[in-house]
């Protein structure tokens, strides 16, 4: 090519906003490339913690600055600290450098803009500081592969990354460049001050060099009598040479068709046109790659990468792990690391958070956060969030999901149950014994005498008391609950309604006695029994009003046994009887426990062996314990973890003690007459009504006086038989 002898300085603030046009710089790959490379390798190392290290000057500042910005933009990559080395720098900068690295002990990774002088310090220092194989470091092309930035200090050095530009050397420039001599080179007026510095010696004497200095030959060679080794960057002056070139013939090729050389209108085209022919220019350069150029005027970034690696075999040395062309290919395998990690060491301001745990960033950092646990029911949701598991779930062993709570009810074979059972089946052999026993000896005066229908009314609600604890340990239904709500206050129901027959018909005769000689109405035996399931029935239509307004079902109460620990929360399968239901239900029952008790008190003056008061006043006295202790037990227990067998157990075992009074106090002792001494179940001389409840009367006045006590006359039976008008 013919270029032209033309300057276009003059234009030179046009070409590239207030700078002087760099060829040479636009060919070399800028810093932002440079720097994206760096970024790629920090992410894909799974580094998001680290500091950079720049020297003061264009070179170092530039390249930090692309670094960070392209690093924002990446997201993930948090700067710990951003350092300057001053241009007057002393040992001790480094020293505190170093220090202030330290500060940010995680942030293993240190990004260096530096130069080789600059770079020798930063490794120095480390030494010093003993931090050998602490810092990773990535190095710009300024550290490249070169030896003499780690010359003595290799040790500092394993494990760092290096950038270098993809290049090749120019076989055609080491022949050409090595026949240079004073003689055949003059043109270039450097030429002589680099002859003087390659070979140390003194060509004339406005030289720079000492007096000292020995004379030169002008015969001396390079590459004979000096170390000679290709600049690695001789391909982009070529390149850049060749790329102005062609910019040059492509714009007299279009502004000058018919003219050879300069035209008028190529003198007056400006800078701004000629920067657009620099742009679109494509050829095959020095090293045979394209040279092209961006929109921003920059040629493509192409990379080799290099770790410096401490081998036992071969020694250390630079060792090519990888290539960045716009894209990084990292050869993960090849990579060795200071401290003989065999996996990628950390650089991480916070470790992740383990399954289970939120990340609660810090503000303005987001790569260091706080794990925080994720308790109670709540699960990890997502990386920065926990929730609440579903009612009936709880979170799984490791929080990172739910799973359904496990689904109990009150076993047969568990403690609460078995000692409730045992005393129902013991109670309900002796119920049954006992009625066979009645039924056996239906006609005999004892059976009589104690109101044979009330009597197995009685029994048929003791009865019932005992089977209630089968349908409360029962595995609960649609029919179970059904059967619960029937059977829950119906024994007590049926048992005091018959006792308080009983006790107001004892009450009602003595006291009709001391009025009149007529007997008071409805003591019969079938209106005794009309009283008793008049009062039965009051139970009855409660549970027919609960049926139509609440229909029974079965429900899983996830409430119940919530416990803090997760691990040990159950639903429990129940039906959908609430605590205040149940009592309730057992509520008519208590009102006719506590009157049958109150009537039991105003009759306990007759004499015991008239008939069973004094007995049913014993029974209500100690039912009436067993149920005061009952309810502060099943309401004390309702916050309990263990509510279920607590109240359950308590229910039926209260009433299996209230049926077992009334079955030990009223019936044992007929039972015992009955078997064991049937001399003493005889019929009793009759006597008037008047006759009865006088001798009764006198007994009463006269209990006090035992002595006075006529055998015959107060100890007779208040028998079944008893008419109003007969005589004695």
């Amino acid at each position: 090519f013919q270029i032209p002898q033309i300057s276009y300085a003059s234009t030179a603030p046009e070409l590239s906003d207030d700078r002087r046009y760099d060829f040479f710089s636009r060919v070399v790959p800028p810093d932002s490339f440079q720097a994206q490379a760096m970024v790629d390798i920090v992410k894909a190392m799974g580094w998001n913690y680290v500091s950079t290290v720049a020297s003061e000057g264009s070179y170092g500042e530039k390249g930090v600055e692309a670094f960070m910005q392209l690093s924002r933009e990446a997201g993930g990559i948090c700067i710990a600290q951003s350092l300057k080395i001053p241009h007057e720098h002393k040992p001790s900068d480094f020293d505190k450098i170093i220090r202030q690295l330290l500060d940010t002990r995680y942030a293993r990774t240190v990004v260096l803009f530096a130069s080789d002088e600059d770079i020798r310090g930063i490794l120095n220092a480390s030494k010093r500081a003993d931090q050998v194989g602490h810092f990773l470091w990535i190095g710009s092309d300024s550290w490249g592969s070169k030896n003499s930035p780690i010359h003595q200090l290799e040790d500092t050095a394993v494990g760092a990354i290096t950038i270098l530009p993809k290049r090749a050397t120019i076989s055609g420039f080491d022949a050409y460049f090595m026949s240079r001599t004073l003689e055949n080179n003059r043109r270039n007026v450097w030429f002589a001050e680099y002859w003087e510095e390659n070979f140390n010696c003194k060509l004339m004497s406005s030289s720079k060099k000492d007096d000292s200095s020995r004379k030169c030959t002008g015969q001396e060679r390079i590459g004979v009598d000096s170390k000679y080794e290709q600049e690695g960057k001789v391909q982009f002056v070529i390149d850049a040479v060749y790329a102005m070139a062609h910019a040059l013939h492509n714009m007299q090729r279009d502004l000058c068709p018919d003219v050879s050389g300069i035209c008028p209108e190529m003198e007056l085209a400006g800078g701004k046109k000629l920067l657009k022919y620099i742009r679109s220019v494509s050829f095959n350069g020095s090293a045979g790659t394209s040279v092209t150029f961006n929109r921003n005027g920059d040629a493509p970034g192409r990379y080799d990468l290099f770790q410096y690696q401490r081998s036992n075999g071969t020694g250390s040395g630079y060792r090519a792990v990888g290539q960045w062309t716009e894209t990084l290919q990292l050869n993960m395998e090849e990579l060795r690391w200071p401290r003989g990690e065999q996996d990628v060491p950390v650089s991480v301001c916070s470790l992740p958070c383990r399954a289970g745990q939120r990340k609660k960033v810090v503000k303005g950092m987001p790569c260091c956060w706080h794990c925080e646990p994720c308790d109670g029911y709540q699960f990890q949701a997502d990386e920065f969030s926990c929730k609440l598991c579903a009612y009936n779930m709880r979170p799984g062993a490791n929080r990172t999901s739910c799973r359904p709570i496990p689904i109990i009810k009150l076993e047969w074979h568990s403690p609460w149950a078995v000692i409730p059972v045992f005393l129902a089946m013991l109670g309900i052999i002796a119920t049954i014994f006992v009625m066979a026993t009645f039924v056996r000896y239906n006609d005999t005066p004892i059976v009589r005498a104690s109101g044979r229908e009330l009597s197995y009314v009685l029994l048929t609600g003791i009865f019932l008391c005992y089977i209630i604890t089968f349908l409360m340990i029962a595995k609960p239904d649609v029919g179970v609950c059904s059967f619960r709500r029937v059977f829950l206050g119906l024994g007590m129901c049926i048992s005091y309604a018959a006792m308080l027959t009983k006790t107001n018909r004892i009450y009602r005769i003595f006291e009709q006695g001391k009025k009149s000689v007529t007997a008071p109405r409805l003591i019969s035996p079938t209106s005794q029994l009309a009283i008793a399931f008049s009062l039965i029935s009051v139970q009855l239509l409660g549970v027919l009003v609960w049926f139509g307004v609440d229909p029974p079902n079965t429900v899983v109460d996830f409430d119940e046994q919530r416990t803090i620990d997760p691990e040990l929360a159950r639903g429990v399968l129940k039906c959908d009887i609430t605590d205040l239901q149940i009592i309730c239900s057992l509520g008519y029952s208590i009102l006719l426990m506590v009157t049958c008790t109150v009537y039991a008190i105003k009759t306990r003056g007759v004499p015991e062996n008239f008939n069973e008061a004094k007995p049913i006043g014993f029974t209500m006295y100690t039912t009436c314990i067993v149920w005061l202790a009952f309810i502060p037990i099943f309401f004390g227990t309702a916050q309990s973890a263990e509510k279920l067998y607590i109240q359950t157990s308590t229910l039926t075992v209260s009433m299996n003690l209230s049926a077992s009074v009334a079955l030990g106090l009223l019936y044992v002792p007929k039972v015992y007459v009955i078997i064991f001494h049937p001399e003493l179940n005889v019929q009793k001389r009759k006597r008037s009504f008047k006759a009865v409840v006088t001798a009764a009367t006198m007994s009463s006045r006269l209990s006090h006086k035992a002595a006075d006590r006529p055998n015959g006359e107060a100890k007779t039976e208040l028998c079944e038989n008893l008419e109003p008008n007969s005589e004695s």
